[in-house]
């Protein structure tokens, strides 16, 4: 069973995709809040797998709820996708460098709205290529100033390989067909990666990828 909290300062928004999820026999919402404190309290109460959350609310916003709860070990199963009403909203790169797991745009087809909760629940990053090659294109290449992360030098060739593949957003299966290994091999790469980087989850390895300029948007 998948464990949904939804943050949403919007009471109807937050009924539309509560309505959806409780039609899923596999899904289960647990919680719901109206602001980013909130969310923080229930998800440590809940441990929820995934914890939908607006960016843009008042009081704590979707991106200092995303950094906190990423910050928090207790809570390092919640993976957490922002909830956008555009696509290319300045701050959705905030959001992944703070932690979320990907985003998704709110006027998305509910069929594509409920494979994305499944796939930020089994741990792979939300990250349509119809929008995040604009979004790489614009943000990425000109990142934020930040603190030196650690070094791509910790990996072997292989796993460089495998994370510049996963910032091109193919799934291990594809990386697997480019690099000419099995499923399980592409995944242990990956893995791998995400220690030596120490990497949430494979959107955080996609900023690493650009920020350390492993690929830039004119190579993805």
């Amino acid at each position: 069973m998948i464990r949904v909290l939804l943050v949403d300062d919007q009471p109807l928004i937050r009924s539309g995709f509560r309505a959806l999820l409780d039609l899923e026999e596999d899904i289960e919402v647990v919680a719901e809040a109206a602001d980013g404190k909130q969310a923080l309290d229930l998800a440590r109460e809940h441990l929820p797998d995934v914890a939908l959350v607006d960016i843009r609310m008042p009081g704590v916003d979707g991106i200092e709820a995303t950094a906190r709860i990423a910050a928090d070990p207790a809570l390092a199963g919640v993976h957490v996708v922002i909830l956008t009403n555009y696509g290319l909203d300045e701050h959705v790169y905030d959001a992944l460098r703070a932690g979320a797991a990907g985003f998704l745009v709110k006027d998305i087809v509910p069929d594509d709205f409920l494979h994305a909760v499944r796939v930020a629940a089994r741990g792979d990053a939300l990250l349509a290529p119809s929008i995040t090659r604009r979004l790489i294109s614009r943000y990425l290449a000109q990142p934020p100033t930040a603190g030196p992360g650690p070094g791509l030098e910790e990996l072997t060739g292989r796993e460089r390989e495998a994370v510049a593949l996963v910032a091109r957003g193919l799934s291990n299966d594809e990386i697997a067909g480019r690099m000419v290994i099995s499923p399980m091999t592409a995944k242990t790469h990956v893995n791998r990666a995400m220690t030596k980087l120490h990497a949430r989850d494979r959107a955080q390895l996609v900023v690493l990828a650009y920020e350390s300029g492993l690929v830039t948007p004119h190579t993805s």
